[in-house]
């Protein structure tokens, strides 16, 4: 399972639908995102994440959506 699809399945995301993208959604993705590019190695760790998938996932753009929000 992917860091996008990990933060879309977190219960910030639970009640947004998948057809209808709104801003509020938007931007608490923007918001994960820029948690997680702020935590140290060892929350990385706790929650099964390295480095390296961290920075990658924080670093897309606010437009690229997870998968499942696009179906």
């Amino acid at each position: 399972m992917s860091m996008t699809d990990l933060i879309a399945r977190s219960t910030l995301f639970s009640n947004t639908k998948r057809s209808n993208l709104s801003r509020g959604s938007l931007l608490g993705l923007w918001r994960s995102r820029r948690a997680l590019a702020q935590l140290d190695h060892a929350a990385l760790e706790d929650i099964g994440v390295s480095a390296q998938e961290a920075h990658r996932e924080a670093s897309r753009p606010i437009w690229d959506v997870p998968a499942t929000w696009k179906d």
